[in-house]
């Protein structure tokens, strides 16, 4: 049996406040003008560099970007996960049970200056195979799942095109019809609708694979003859947004196979607190904006394009969920004035969206699970309390922008804004995997 198993509360934990870690890709934005770099400034004591590029703000366990647990007492700060080792309990019994002692979902803050690669998490399966072939590109066994919430407009390529919107592109594109070839393309425009609602297009596959895999030779004369053709045409006619996308994508990475690929996919733009659902095997790519990112434990991503990193083009194309149409756009489900909950369909994680305007409190009920807490603006006062305490007012505590806080399983929080207007974000394990209780 593992240590684990069957612990009992030792003694009432508190939240404890967590120092995070950043990434600086090139992608990212440049320095006061990045959330990323707000927070991270704010959260570490850290001065921003106004040079330097601020891609993520990760916020967990996993060893790629590990959060430091800050107990506020003598003892020198030590990793997050390993303050859950000290006393897994916190965690909650049945999220040991499942995930044993560690967090299973991570929370990130992306600010995106110009787009990520192509690309795609594996499924479960695929991670375990990749993670023994490869260890040291893909450092987990674990599949990632995400939703990404806007905090300002968000741009991002997600999943394939619907079987209209192919046909279209190939009546428009000659480039990739000549790519293709002129039999196959007619095919394609041939086909019915039995194709479409889920079934795995074939044609579709077989036509993106031919892209992927042409010689580099091959896509700059094809993205040559595309931008002599669009530079001509621009000047008769208003180019599509996908069109414009397409040659903004060009000018971030030249000559790059990642930018027709654009054509394949559906263009999707955020709104603030809009959220967007990528599943195991979903091509996708993030262009621009700033959101906060949630997922399962893991950082395991196959590249294909737009991207100076490692890419992996024949694994990618394997693993690829081929289906078409618009993904779904998630508005979330209101639990109360303040706070939106965004549920996808995998056990690990959900998040709730809290803004609360000067003076307005909202409690956060007991939690079965751990949860994570991030305030990206503003100041507010931070009560917890245990399952069969009042809220604890004593022990209350002031936080505001940058601040990230472990709740442990089975507290309750009430948070009052004292500023203007306090914007936070909870993360934990998906409330639906807790119904049985």
């Amino acid at each position: 049996m593992e240590p684990w198993k069957n612990t009992a509360m030792k003694k009432k934990r508190r939240p404890v406040r967590l120092r995070c870690s950043v990434k600086n890709y090139d992608w990212g934005i440049l320095g006061h003008h990045s959330k990323v770099a707000r927070l991270f400034a704010l959260n570490s004591g850290s001065d921003i560099d106004p040079a330097k590029p601020y891609a993520e703000f990760w916020i967990g366990t996993h060893e790629s970007g590990p959060s430091i647990a800050e107990s506020g007492s003598d003892e020198d700060p030590v990793s997050l996960k390993s303050w859950i080792a000290r006393d897994p309990s916190v965690l909650g019994q049945k999220v040991l049970d499942k995930w044993g002692p560690d967090l299973p979902f991570l929370c990130k803050v992306l600010s995106v200056q110009k787009a990520l690669s192509i690309q795609a998490h594996p499924d479960k399966e695929m991670a375990r195979v990749l993670h023994k072939l490869h260890p040291g590109v893909y450092r987990d066994d674990n599949h990632k799942p995400e939703v990404a919430l806007a905090l300002t407009e968000f741009e991002a390529l997600c999943g394939f095109i619907s079987l209209k919107e192919l046909k279209e592109m190939l009546r428009t594109v000659p480039e990739i019809a000549e790519l293709v070839g002129v039999a196959d393309a007619e095919k394609i425009l041939l086909v019915g609708e039995r194709h479409e609602n889920g079934k795995v297009n074939t044609d579709l596959e077989a036509m993106f694979s031919r892209l992927m895999l042409s010689s580099k030779e091959t896509i700059s004369k094809m993205i040559s003859k595309l931008k002599r053709r669009l530079n001509q045409e621009k000047k008769k006619r208003q180019l599509t947004v996908k069109e414009q996308l397409v040659l903004r994508l060009e000018s971030q990475y030249p000559a790059d196979v990642g930018a027709i690929a654009a054509f394949f996919l559906n263009y999707v733009k955020l709104k603030r607190g809009e959220a967007l659902y990528c599943g195991p095997n979903e091509p996708h790519a993030y262009i621009s904006g700033e959101c906060v990112e949630c997922m399962a434990t893991s950082d395991n991503v196959v590249r294909a394009g737009l991207t100076s990193k490692q890419i992996d083009v024949q694994t990618l194309l394997s693993m690829l969920k081929y289906r078409q149409g618009a993904p779904e756009i998630m508005q979330g489900v209101s639990l109360n004035a303040y706070t939106t909950r965004f549920i996808p369909p995998f056990e690990e994680f959900e998040v709730d969206s809290c803004n609360l305007p000067h003076s307005a409190s909202v409690v956060f009920p007991s939690f079965v699970g751990p949860s994570l807490f991030l305030v990206t603006a503003g100041k507010g006062r931070f009560d917890a309390g245990l399952v069969g305490d009042d809220v604890v007012t004593e022990d209350d505590d002031i936080v505001e922008e940058g601040e990230v806080l472990f709740v442990p399983a089975h507290s309750k929080i009430s948070i009052t804004a004292i500023s203007t207007e306090l914007h936070l974000y909870r993360v934990g394990a998906n409330s639906t995997f807790f119904r049985d209780l």
